[in-house]
């Protein structure tokens, strides 16, 4: 009790001393008085340092598929047994479809007076080959292009991703959305190789946005060797888009002479995604017997893909 009347002593005598300076200096003319001083106690709820600018939630596309089932119908409606080449009349994307996923069909979309290519795909959605096999895929392929030195074939559209695959695990998340291909001498790898996948992972967002890819990280998978797949591939990053952002995507595979040596020849892959070169010069090009591309969605080992592809042309030149 001594301490505790103590302390009480000490404090009525600050708070004394207090009272009389402040009356001091509002008698010296100083302007100080009690009524100015304000006393703001915090509340212990509330935020210390709020955001005052939060991210606004991702804006849902208006030809995105929200649906959270990723089943394929138990109707069947997609199952398209008899052929791969399933397609609707005239449409606005160029080249041959491929279509091996039960959970949708290739379909189109009209935003702002332009025809957008849908391409839907769901993890184990491949009811065409061996399950466990190969992956599902919804693409169109080129004209093929011979090994000739000035021949090529070249893809010109815009994308916009609106989702990707995603497992947890980079190795096996993502999906492609365009790929270059060609056959090529000796053996090795698949009879139908990829060369150069160009592959989207996803990007989360932070507060309303942390469970939602609201951007994707684009890399090229690119050969190490001819056939090369798995540890012969490697995996560049080139550039970030955001979801739904209409992005120009060019890519063109051929063949040109070196110009080191005129006897040689270089089998390119160069894409300009968004204005941004992307070149590289494909190895072993002596063995390379064709180039040809293809575009989409392709791959999905967990989730969903969606890409969405307009104003495609293809060009193939044989010399």
């Amino acid at each position: 009790m001594k301490k505790s009347k103590f302390s009480f002593k000490i404090i009525s005598s600050l708070t004394l001393i207090v009272f009389v300076s402040f009356s001091s200096c509002t008698k010296d003319g100083l302007g100080f008085s009690e009524d100015i001083i304000v006393y703001e106690i915090p509340d212990p709820n509330s935020d210390p340092d709020p955001d005052p600018d939060p991210d606004p939630a991702v804006v849902i596309a208006a030809d995105e598929d929200t649906s959270t089932d990723l089943a394929c119908p138990s109707s069947g409606e997609f199952e398209n047994n008899t052929t791969r080449n399933v397609d609707i009349p005239d449409p606005a994307n160029v080249g041959e479809v491929d279509d091996r996923s039960c959970y949708s069909d290739y379909s189109e979309s009209i935003i702002d007076d332009t025809t957008w290519g849908i391409y839907n795909i769901t993890d184990g959605s491949n009811h065409w080959d061996t399950p466990g096999t190969l992956q599902p895929r919804i693409e169109r392929a080129s004209p093929i292009a011979n090994a000739n030195v000035g021949s090529f074939v070249k893809f010109n559209g815009d994308f916009r991703i609106l989702e990707v695959a995603d497992t947890g695990v980079f190795g096996s998340s993502g999906s492609y959305i365009a790929q270059a291909k060609g056959q090529h001498t000796g053996g090795g790898g698949s009879p139908d190789p990829a060369i150069c996948l160009y592959r989207a992972h996803p990007v989360y967002g932070t507060g309303v946005n942390a469970d939602k890819q609201v951007a994707f990280d684009i890399y090229a998978e690119r050969i190490l060797e001819r056939g090369g797949s798995g540890d012969g591939r490697e995996v560049v990053f080139l550039k970030k888009v955001d979801k739904n952002e209409i992005v120009s995507f060019e890519m063109k595979v051929g063949f040109i002479q070196d110009p080191n040596n005129p006897d040689l020849k270089i089998h390119y892959c160069n894409a300009i995604i968004g204005g941004e070169a992307f070149n590289w010069n494909i190895p072993e090009p002596d063995r390379g017997t064709q180039s040809k591309m293809r575009y989409g969605a392709y791959r999905v080992r967990g989730g969903r893909a969606q890409i969405r592809w307009a104003n495609t042309t293809l060009e193939t030149v044989n010399e």
